[in-house]
């Protein structure tokens, strides 16, 4: 599933055909993705002006000139082409499965806009789906209410993780995980971000602020290499494993600048570590780790006075 480096390369290819342009036709070749279209979809988009085009954790969401937003998840397999008058693509990332990249059956949106480019939505899986809901709603509809800050963009710090994990025995790969808690954040990127700060991904989550609610020094560290790796995975591109590639052939190039992730047996790349990078089930994920420059932390278990809610 694209995470959210992958969603901020989509937003940022699509944006040029979209923002300001109107939806002159918009054709459905199904009657449902993962759910089925909202009623009236075609009527309450044709004619709209694109006003914005926003991400939202995984998330992309066009604001529409009606008051209404457009609320869009690639799911598994989701991916968008975009094509202008003279045949050339731009390049949003697109996500497919092996074999099925171009095949036009598995083509379900297509928008023409009045900036000349025809932006078709294709899923092989159709786990994807879009939504309308009122823009000035946006916060408190179905897809984001009870979500948690987002990880780019000055939110996330050392203060912030010290409050949203203080008293959490769960799992650091968990919490980090934890949607409610912190938006946006996938397997690949929190392994790559708990390697970068020295944490074992088993620590207890609490162990991040002090008994009075402060952020350690690890706290800090974390908010700094989280947004690190977040921002290099963007300017990559994104990562290609089996279901990302872009529009023109291209692909994100993160996966080269793994550390740990799907790494098993290689050797750790931080500097003056020896050890090797091992794997983990942690609630039926894979975790990679190196357990020489990332030990479990040793703290008194005297903060931990409340349970996950």
């Amino acid at each position: 599933m694209p995470e959210l480096p992958e969603v901020e390369t989509v937003r940022r290819g699509l944006a040029p055909a979209m923002v300001g342009a109107r939806v002159g036709r918009l054709t459905l070749r199904r009657p449902d993705l993962r759910f089925p279209f909202p009623e009236d979809f075609v009527r309450r988009i044709e004619g709209r002006t694109v006003t914005a085009l926003d991400r939202r954790a995984k998330y992309l969401v066009a604001g529409l000139d009606s008051g209404e937003s457009l609320v869009m998840h690639l799911g598994m397999s989701g991916r968008f082409d975009v094509r202008l008058p003279d045949g050339t693509n731009l390049s949003p990332g697109d996500f497919y499965l092996e074999g099925a990249q171009g095949n036009a059956k598995h083509d379900h949106v297509v928008m023409a806009m009045t900036s000349g480019a025809t932006i078709t939505y294709n899923d092989v899986r159709r786990f994807g789906f879009m939504d309308l809901v009122p823009t000035e709603e946006l916060p408190a509809c179905r897809h984001f209410a009870g979500m948690g800050i987002e990880p780019l963009g000055g939110e996330l710090t050392g203060e912030a993780v010290a409050r949203l994990f203080r008293h959490r025995i769960a799992p650091l790969k968990a919490a980090l995980l934890d949607q409610r808690l912190i938006a946006g954040l996938g397997n690949i990127y929190v392994c790559e971000a708990l390697h970068r700060a020295g944490l074992h991904p088993e620590t207890p989550a609490g162990m991040l602020a002090t008994a009075t609610g402060r952020p350690t020094p690890k706290a800090r560290l974390l908010a700094k290499v989280i947004g690190q790796v977040l921002s290099e995975a963007v300017a990559a591109g994104g990562s290609t494993l089996r279901d990302y590639a872009h529009t023109d052939g291209t692909a994100g190039a993160f996966q080269h600048a793994f550390r740990v992730y799907d790494r098993t047996g290689h050797a750790c790349t931080a500097p003056g570590c020896a050890g090797v990078v091992a794997r983990m089930v942690q609630s039926g994920r894979s975790t990679f780790y190196c357990a020489s420059c990332q030990p479990p932390l040793t703290q008194p278990a005297r903060q931990f006075r409340h349970k996950d809610g």
